[in-house]
């Protein structure tokens, strides 16, 4: 389709158009912080696997959740990295077969938003609950005292009541478009 615009229009509108390139280093810099992230995993695992026959069950699962929230976090990453990229920078144009995640392509600005709100929710939770863990151990209850974690679950409160509140505008704002 051809449009009647001026020359300097046309050119000012693919310049902002070409400008979503800009954001191709910041995915590139996700991809940097995952590996980042990977080799914390790792270092993570390579301390405590020595110590597992002298760990009780209580600081096992404290590992287990920091491992967890490790690989929530780089979950988020992902997520971001390929939602982000398709959504705001260009589509994947090449066949990954069977190995694509069931979401990758589907996930719209919306779908994206309640992912990471989700994944915050979740790491927040794995958080909260290491720390509750944790004050049976008598030095960590007096350096983590009570305002800190009055704090930790006002905090927490308010990523829930935010996810709630993001869910329900996009419902609402669903059903609006629909009438």
């Amino acid at each position: 389709m051809m449009t009647d615009k001026p020359g300097i229009e046309r050119r000012f509108e693919q310049s902002l158009f070409a400008s979503r390139w800009l954001m191709a280093p910041m995915y590139l810099g996700l991809a940097i912080a995952l590996g980042m992230l990977t080799i914390i995993f790792l270092k993570e695992l390579v301390y405590y696997i020595p110590q597992v026959l002298e760990m009780s069950a209580d600081k096992m699962i404290l590992v287990a959740l920091t491992l967890i929230d490790l690989t929530l976090a780089a979950n988020l990453l992902l997520i971001v990295m390929f939602s982000g990229y398709e959504s705001f920078v260009s589509k994947f144009d090449f066949d990954v077969g069977a190995d694509k995640p069931g979401w990758m392509g589907k996930v719209d600005f919306g779908g994206l938003k309640m992912k990471l709100v989700a994944s915050i929710v979740a790491i927040s939770g794995i958080h909260l609950l290491k720390r509750f863990m944790e004050i049976s151990d008598l030095d960590t209850a007096t350096t983590f005292g009570e305002t800190e974690m009055y704090w930790l679950v006002v905090i927490h409160l308010t990523f829930v009541v935010s996810g709630v509140l993001l869910a329900l505008m996009d419902w609402l704002g669903a059903k609006t478009n629909k009438t």
